[in-house]
């Protein structure tokens, strides 16, 4: 089984805060970790692949640049699962796709560049999957700095 070294937890708690803003910011971080700037992509790649982290990319603030981000949910029968998962992460709006042990068993966050995007994402996945889909859109935004050490 694939264990963390030392190095890939140094890189797991190090860019938690954030990339330098600057021309090659993983050179700048890769030299904080001792490490080359081709070593520590390949290290990300590496704990990607081995889902140890489930994403690495920025966060934006998409209504700044006018589109919009909504969490839906639906109440997929077991029977009908499988089919429903497929038709819903078919959509390149679905950023993420969750299952939860719940009434409300399947949880997806939606992204469009167009608030109206939304709705027209909701309609289709309702279409296809013949269930209904419930739109829970944020009504207020909260900054929560939460970081875990490796």
């Amino acid at each position: 089984m694939w264990q963390m070294d030392a190095t890939d937890k140094e890189i797991v708690n190090g860019l938690q805060g954030g990339l330098p803003l600057c021309e090659r910011p993983f050179l700048q971080m890769a030299l904080q970790f001792g490490i080359s700037e081709a070593e520590l992509i390949a290290r990300l790649g590496n704990l990607l692949k081995q889902k140890v982290l489930t994403r690495f990319g920025p966060m934006f603030q998409i209504e700044r640049m006018g589109g919009a981000f909504s969490l839906a949910a639906m109440k997929v029968p077991e029977e009908d699962y499988e089919r429903v998962t497929t038709v819903v992460n078919a959509l390149p709006e679905v950023a993420h796709n969750y299952r939860r042990e719940h009434d409300f068993n399947m949880w997806f966050v939606l992204a469009t560049e167009t608030p109206e995007g939304i709705a027209h994402a909701i309609s289709r996945i309702e279409a296809k999957s013949g269930l209904a889909v419930y739109n829970m859109p944020k009504e207020k935004e909260y900054f929560v700095g939460a970081k875990f050490t490796a």
